[in-house]
């Protein structure tokens, strides 16, 4: 107790703080900051910074300039590779009794792709062909009829005559000449109904034999075919299944049909002719140009619908313009025809524009084609 309280009077006070000595203060440590591992962390930040700020510049730019820029006199536009539809529909209604096809086969035009039920038409058709034998026969004989009445007019002209020579000889009366006359007239009476007999079988021979053509139309339109050469893409009825008239069984693909749409503003799109020449490549075949031809223009503007991507605001009109394959080079590549695939159209808008090296058309692809079945 004696020593802490001398201790504090030397603190306290003034004139003795000379003698305190130096083992008695408390030790007073500093703890230095290492330099080397402050300035590492701070250029990893930085470091960390550029990076994000290339990033962002890079996004910026692949955004606004997802492909090189075009030379003047040329356009693009985003869209869709589609082909036509093609609906196969019957005529008539009736029951499927068979199905020459299937989703995905390769068909060609004029191929059987299903048969209906015509056996109700079979019979009809029997029918009417029974009755054109009978007609047949009916106008034969009216013609046989008429021959002979023919014969009988003949003969009494003859003997009219026969009896009008002696009449003014005198070997004969006016009453035979009379007679023969009503006689004669009798006949031409008869010859001329039997005319009429002919007339008539000939027409009711003609509706019959018609009629029998009208059943073999409906026989023949019983078998669907298809009009084009492509694939099937869907199959909407199956065998057994009654369809009313115009109902569908197939829907496939115009295989020499095959298309881009896309939309440009006013001041492209009035530069576009049809017939110019483009260019279409797909996103899924970047390195593939595909020649192609402008074969329509909108007459009207319209929005731009939301599933095409373009640069400008979306409030702004846009024109429609169909771009489409050159028919020869899509030639025996059915197989191959596939409709949704995204891509680029690029359409050239002034005659004098010079395409780039980039876009000379591709060869055409040798993959081999298996043959329908």
């Amino acid at each position: 107790m004696t020593d802490t309280k001398d201790e504090n009077k030397l603190v306290e006070g003034a004139p003795e703080i000379g003698l305190l000595r130096a083992e008695s203060l408390p030790a007073v440590i500093t703890l230095e900051e290492p330099r080397s591992a402050g300035r590492s962390i701070r250029g990893r930040a930085r470091w960390l910074l550029l990076l994000l700020i290339a990033a962002a510049v890079g996004a910026g730019y692949w955004w606004f300039y997802p492909r090189p820029m075009l030379p003047p006199g040329f356009a693009s536009g985003n869209g869709r590779l589609e082909a036509d539809e093609i609906d196969i529909d019957t005529k008539y209604a009736g029951r499927i009794a068979e199905l020459h096809a299937d989703e995905g086969d390769i068909v060609k035009a004029g191929q059987v792709v299903a048969v209906m039920d015509t056996r109700d038409l079979q019979a009809q058709l029997k029918q009417s062909q029974q009755v054109v034998l009978q007609d047949q026969r009916t106008l034969d004989q009216a013609m046989a009829t008429y021959a002979s009445q023919q014969a009988v007019v003949k003969f009494d002209q003859q003997e009219l005559a026969r009896s009008t020579y002696l009449v003014s000889k005198g070997f004969a009366t006016q009453e035979t000449v009379d007679l023969q006359t009503q006689n004669l007239n009798s006949a031409m009476a008869t010859l001329r109904a039997d005319e009429a007999a002919i007339g008539a079988a000939q027409h009711a021979l003609a509706a019959v034999e018609h009629q029998v053509e009208f059943f073999a139309v409906q026989i023949a339109d019983d078998q669907l075919f298809a009009p084009k050469d492509g694939p099937i893409e869907y199959r909407v009825a199956n065998v057994g299944e009654v369809v009313p008239a115009g109902g569908k069984v197939f829907t496939m693909l115009d295989a020499n049909y095959l298309y881009m749409d896309i939309y440009l503003p006013t001041e492209r799109a009035g530069r576009v002719r049809i017939g110019s020449d483009a260019r279409i490549v797909l996103d899924a075949y970047p390195d593939h140009v595909i020649p192609a031809k402008v074969v329509f223009i909108a007459k009207q503007a319209q929005f731009t619908p939301k599933t095409v991507e373009t640069k400008d605001e979306r409030d702004k009109l846009m024109f429609r313009i169909r771009v489409r394959i050159d028919p020869e080079r899509l030639e025996g590549r059915e197989a191959l025809v596939r409709s949704g695939l995204p891509g680029v159209a690029y359409v050239r808008t002034s005659e004098s524009a010079k395409w780039p090296a980039r876009f000379a058309p591709s060869p055409r692809p040798n993959i081999p084609v298996a043959a329908p079945s």
